[in-house]
């Protein structure tokens, strides 16, 4: 019996150790700051030897709608960018388009495109952050632009963080606040769009670029039309406790059920990306109008929908300036809240001087292909105050 026993001993062993121990080997490799932001930020994974991000028509756009060029950030990193036209303004300008030199501009300033920008009064500008991994046209983000671009009059401004793409630099959270802030300057100090007309956006890791971005203008007194999280997440601590790479392989979740183990590993994560606070922050500091929106699939397998539960509660809270234990607040939040029948919702609160913070849950998307979704063009209508309370006109 004992040898019997012996025999299943060693490869029973073998099978739980090796995952184990690989497990284990990636928490001690992770705590190393230099490889902790390659796992989180991904930014060497991208189709660039075989993508030319200088040719946009290979995603699909009208020759010279979309403007390639580079921004400088205050620690002096380049930073690369698109400018894309939206489809309509592009139409009533198109033999100026067609005519102009195609691909990356050294002087953005002297294109058609930024003209269009620069000098039309009602321009309205979407600065898109981007998640983790890839370049500014990997995987659905073109469709995104396309989507936002094609039948609006919106100019969309999209780049690479340091270290993304052709971009130089390293990422860190610092690093990216400061991309995230050379692109809101350079739209507001170059193309000369006010803040009442730009809607900040951002998706998985971009959410919380846009939520660092607002609330380092929000302490200027600086406000936007907008701003619109797609798959959030509260900060990266937690988000890590429940996260799985690619939906299936799990961070620190595994750690869960041992709090003081889970608590010392958080302690080692350099970039903590605090959105939940940050955007509490940017309600208190709201003097004038704050549209603020949080988008999440309830399929998507990779942050989790209830992220953006954590932001909307985080936000609200602060915008009725009462600290709610979680039942009160759900209970609160239940009276906030337009429920489907597929398991969806939409809740709202409105608070002085004149705050809309709206949580949507859509059925589909996943954590991706959400970022196509209608929900996604109506958040930014709203932002810009093209809902019901304003007139056909306004929305041509």
């Amino acid at each position: 019996m004992s040898s019997r026993s012996s025999r299943w001993a060693i490869p029973l062993g073998v099978s739980l150790g090796v995952p184990v121990g690989l497990y284990v080997t990636f928490l001690l490799l992770g705590a190393i700051p230099f490889i902790q932001r390659h796992f989180l930020y991904v930014h060497r994974l991208n189709t660039l030897f075989w993508h030319d991000l200088d040719k946009p028509e290979y995603w699909g756009f009208a020759r010279n709608q979309v403007t390639p060029f580079s921004l400088t950030t205050v620690d002096d990193e380049s930073i690369y960018a698109w400018h894309i036209l939206p489809l309509p303004t592009y139409l009533g300008h198109e033999d100026e388009l067609q005519a102009q030199k195609p691909g990356f501009s050294d002087d953005v300033a002297k294109t058609v495109s930024f003209k269009l920008l620069r000098d039309d009064p009602e321009a309205r500008l979407v600065i898109y952050f981007h998640g983790n991994a890839g370049h500014v046209a990997q995987g659905y983000r073109p469709d995104s632009y396309h989507t936002l671009t094609d039948s609006s009059r919106y100019h969309v401004l999209a780049i690479d963080y340091r270290g993304f793409g052709k971009s130089t630099g390293t990422p860190s959270e610092a690093g990216l606040l400061h991309d995230g802030a050379a692109a809101v300057d350079w739209a507001m100090h170059v193309a000369g769009v006010p803040a009442s007309r730009i809607v900040i956006m951002g998706h998985s890791l971009g959410t919380a670029v846009t939520s660092a971005v607002a609330e380092h203008f929000a302490l200027q007194g600086i406000e936007f039309a907008g701003v619109i999280l797609m798959a959030g997440f509260s900060s990266l601590p937690g988000l890590l406790s429940s996260y799985a790479v690619a939906g299936f392989i799990p961070v620190l979740s595994p750690l869960r059920s041992i709090p003081p183990v889970l608590d010392f590993f958080q302690r080692f994560i350099v970039d903590k990306w605090k959105s939940a606070d940050r955007l509490a922050h940017v309600v208190r500091l709201t003097h004038t109008r704050l549209r603020l929106t949080f988008i999440h699939a309830k399929n998507d397998l990779e942050i989790p929908c209830h992220e953006s539960d954590a932001l909307f509660k985080a936000a609200a809270g602060a915008s009725i300036h009462e600290t709610l234990d979680d039942d009160s607040f759900s209970s609160w939040k239940e009276t906030q809240t337009l429920k489907r029948d597929d398991g969806t919702f939409i809740a709202t609160t409105k608070a002085a001087p004149d705050t809309i913070i709206r949580e949507e849950l859509v059925s589909y998307g996943g954590h991706n292909e959400v970022i196509t979704s209608a929900a996604v063009s109506l958040a930014v209508m709203r932002s810009f105050g093209l809902d019901a309370s304003s007139s056909l006109g306004d929305v041509a």
